[in-house]
């Protein structure tokens, strides 16, 4: 069984790091992520990487590392993460959303309560021995009847709004990529962003860091802000222009500001630190002792599992939906790309164009990770192990085939269909098609107009021939003459008389002489080997 190395550059709990340290097959390297000597030469063997958004892993860093197949971001958050050049690599990318939704959510609350009853300017006064020094420059703002604008409803910022409404808040919010009809709570009021920093008393941030979100409180936004207003952010550092927002702080344009993320972190030179009117807290949104655990867990199994194959949940750069059931989905996948296998194996000539079409009801929705599955079977044999379910794409990209979706490529009687034709450089068309038996067990019900039906694994003997006596009888006579075993014989023809295509499993590839004997025979049109499975 291969060992893999797995590279943990961050603190995870010792029941999660147990998990690699007693399982078969895994080597635990644990690093620190300000070692970064350290951590490229831990890199260099290694075959995943476990760390936290303090890790920079750019295309440098992904170049000391030859052999890495997964990176396990602990918490939402991709940033620093070069994605596309670790899709470029074959690289998984994954995180685990919603693993800290409540702990992030908690807090954001717990900083929005801070804000309105001004409890950290409470506790200096009281710890300096002053008993209400000024109990009107003291005095708080209720959350009841107040307007909170959430920036971003993803699952941190349901929490939050869930919670406040409880409160007796009036909630808005702010995501362009939710719709009315993803609002379960009606009294969650969708509005233009601009809208919302008008009427809001308080403002929380829940959105990712990407490059339409960097800068989003600009100068411009946070002018446009209700007087008094008061701005949380739990999200990400680079969300919030720090300078415009002291200025609007000092200016006495908002009431206060409460942030747990900063621009540059450790915040040494944040104009918003040490303003009276600002809580800050060191990036801690996510730390509970539940949620330390669980995200824990979570990073380290799903590493095993997508290292072993298993599962590939929470991969950003996968085609594979949230929630998706691998193992359900895992034959058809298996399926699609023994299809691309065959088309690789029946093309003369380079693939240009790749058009799929997939019938019944388990295969809607499943279009992107079908394709990308037979994609990768189509390219396999070029490219070898380097190929994979998160680089396949990009491979055919820049093999230059252009592949689309179809309807009705070929007539057939199966409802639940995977099926793809190829065009070649020569124009040549080349069609496979295939169903599972039970949901589980791939056949090839059909290949271009040869309608046949056989399960695609081991080695297997493709033969084109004239449809003509005695053929079976040759072909029979060359293997047992040979000492070679055919454990299944598959023939259809398209005409009685013209040509038929047989597929036969062999218990071991052909070797060269017999092969070419084979090949010299008058009825035989063509012939290829190829190993499935």
């Amino acid at each position: 069984m291969a060992e893999f190395q797995i590279v943990v550059a961050t603190d995870l709990t010792e029941e999660s790091l147990n998990i690699l340290r007693e399982m078969d097959g895994f080597k635990l390297t644990a690093v620190s992520p300000t070692n970064l000597t350290a951590l490229r030469e831990a890199l260099k063997t290694a075959h995943a990487l476990i760390a936290r958004d303090d890790v920079l892993v750019d295309a440098a860093l992904l170049n000391t590392a030859p052999n890495l197949k997964v990176i396990g971001r602990v918490g939402a958050n991709l940033g620093g993460i070069a994605i596309d050049s670790a899709t470029e690599r074959g690289i998984i990318v994954m995180n685990t959303p919603g693993v800290n939704a409540i702990a992030a959510g908690e807090h954001a609350l717990t900083l929005m309560l801070a804000l309105s009853r001004k409890l950290i300017s409470a506790h200096n006064s009281l710890k300096e021995g002053y008993w209400l020094l000024d109990r009107r420059r003291q005095a708080g703002t209720q959350l009841h009847g107040k307007t909170l604008g959430i920036v971003g409803l993803g699952r941190v910022g349901q929490i939050v709004a869930t919670r406040c409404l409880s409160f007796g808040m009036n909630v808005l919010a702010y995501d362009p990529y939710i719709t009315e009809d993803d609002i379960a709570d009606k009294r969650i009021a969708l509005v233009s962003l601009r809208e919302l920093v008008t009427r809001a008393d308080f403002v929380s941030i829940h959105v990712s860091a990407t490059n339409e979100t960097r800068g989003l409180f600009n100068e411009a936004l946070i002018k446009q802000m209700k007087a008094g207003a008061r701005l949380i952010n739990t999200s990400h550092g680079s969300v919030v222009d720090e300078a415009a927002l002291a200025a609007a702080l000092k200016e006495g344009r908002l009431a206060g500001a409460a942030l747990d993320v900063y621009q540059e972190e450790p915040p040494y030179n944040s104009p918003l630190i040490g303003l009276d009117s600002v809580i800050h807290t060191p990036h801690i949104g996510d730390n509970t002792v539940e949620a330390a655990q669980d995200l824990s867990i979570q990073i380290v199994t799903q590493v095993i599992d997508a290292l072993n194959g298993d599962d590939y949940r929470n991969v950003v750069n996968m085609p594979f939906m949230p929630g998706l059931d691998f193992d359900a989905v895992r034959p058809y996948l298996r399926l699609a790309e023994y299809i691309g296998t065959f088309l690789h194996t029946l093309s003369r000539y380079p693939v240009r164009r790749v058009a799929v079409e997939y019938r019944g009801e388990e295969t809607a929705g499943l279009v992107k990770p079908l394709t990308v599955a037979l994609l990768k079977g189509l390219l396999t044999p070029v490219h070898g192990d380097n190929v994979n379910y998160i680089n396949a794409p990009v491979l055919a990209n820049e093999r230059g085939v252009q592949v689309t979706q179809a309807k009705g490529l070929k007539a057939s009687e199966y409802a639940a269909l995977v099926a793809s034709m190829v065009t070649l450089e020569d124009g040549e068309q080349i069609y496979v098609a295939g169903t599972l038996l039970d949901r589980r067990e791939p056949h090839i019900v059909q290949i271009n107009d040869y309608r046949m039906n056989f399960v695609p694994e081991g080695h297997l003997l493709i033969m084109g021939s004239f449809d003509q006596p005695g053929v079976i009888g040759k072909v029979g006579t060359l293997m047992a003459t040979n000492g070679i075993n055919i454990a299944s014989w598959h023939t259809g023809r398209a005409t009685p008389g013209g040509h038929t295509l047989t597929v036969l499993t062999l218990d071991e590839p052909l070797p060269e002489d017999i092969y070419a004997a084979l090949c010299a025979q008058d009825f035989v049109r063509h012939a290829h080997q190829v190993k499935i499975g």
